[in-house]
């Protein structure tokens, strides 16, 4: 049976209140670390605190730096000190389940294997909440595992891996880990997907945090010159299409306004369809109240990706002389 040192990387910022359970589940895997390497950014709440509290418990091997920067920057600090041959990366804002590090490292016994992507699911705390991880988040079956790149809440690959794409781009600050899935595909092929190597994650509580969530997103998008047929489609929908069906309906004749009809359903079914199974437990009111938010999150979502993609793809044009070509391996 082959043996391998495993480094548990994890970057950040101001995060105090999370950050309890996220140790307490990852000091009682079945598969404990060799080493916790976690960067923190410049927090200026209790994190360091936090984290020297946990260091003199001994719970954890665990080494803390101090990185200020971006998470791309923060990761590459900490994967760099590590000493493990295996990297697994998370994020401070997530809970592990207790078989999570032992699941995500298994497939690295064989040496063909360089990536592995783990999965993660919802972990909501109010009837919003419930909400936004129905809308937002896919479900299991929806996964293509031929095709998934993993969020970096819930991935590992070899150290030499990290190095050979150039570990995570620093000049993004966010689509950070989808620029560096997309290298790794690209140089190694598909991840490894092991499902069971699950992470709990919290989903935005407000609209207005998620507002700025998916704006940030999108300007990553723009920044990293991802997905424009998507982004077109989005435009197209909700500057044209839907402008041009309302004016029918308004002079033409009503019966085009039968198209919404067809049309936005749609749109939020997927949302509705998760929150059957991620909101069972709701009551009936609390699962009404969850079905209105769908669409009101859905749209929301699609303005601030509206908003925000424009002003990465600006920042990508003054920038272009100074952008690397990720693409190229």
């Amino acid at each position: 049976m082959l043996t391998f040192k495993v480094s548990v990387a994890i970057t950040v910022l101001n995060e105090a209140g999370h950050l309890p359970r996220l140790l307490e589940s990852l000091a009682v895997q079945t598969r404990q670390p060799d080493e916790v390497i976690i960067c923190d950014g410049g927090s200026t709440d209790q994190t360091l605190e936090v984290l020297a509290a946990w260091q003199a418990s001994g719970r954890l091997p665990m080494s803390v730096l101090l990185q200020p920067g971006n998470i791309s920057q923060g990761r590459n600090v900490a994967i760099a000190k590590a000493t493990g041959e295996i990297i697994a990366v998370t994020d401070a804002g997530v809970r592990l389940s207790p078989q999570w590090l032992e699941k995500l490292t298994a497939p690295f016994a064989d040496e063909r294997v360089y990536a592995v992507a783990g999965f993660f699911v919802p972990d909501p705390q109010s009837v919003f909440e419930t909400a936004m991880g129905a809308t937002v988040l896919p479900e299991l079956r929806e996964i293509k595992a031929a095709r998934f790149l993993p969020s970096s809440r819930s991935v590992a690959f070899r150290k030499k891996v990290w190095a050979a794409v150039g570990g995570y781009p620093e000049w993004l600050d966010y689509c950070e880990d989808l620029i560096f899935d997309l290298r790794i595909y690209k140089k190694y092929g598909p991840f490894i997907f092991a499902p069971d190597a699950l992470v709990y994650f919290r989903p935005r509580s407000s609209l207005r945090d998620f507002f700025i969530q998916y704006y940030r997103y999108a300007r990553g998008d723009g920044k990293a010159d991802l997905w424009r047929m998507r982004h077109a489609i989005r435009y197209l929908t909700y500057l044209v299409a839907v402008p041009i069906i309302g004016l029918a309906g308004a002079t033409v004749h009503p019966a085009w306004l039968a198209l919404y009809l067809l049309a936005l359903p749609g749109m939020f079914w997927p949302g509705w369809r998760r929150l059957c199974r991620i909101g069972k437990e709701l009551g009936t009111a609390h699962k009404l109240q969850a079905a209105l938010w769908v669409p009101i999150i859905r749209i929301t979502g699609d303005v601030a990706k509206m908003i925000g993609y424009p002003v990465g793809v600006w920042w990508r044009l003054r920038h272009r002389a100074n952008i690397p070509n990720w693409r190229e391996i």
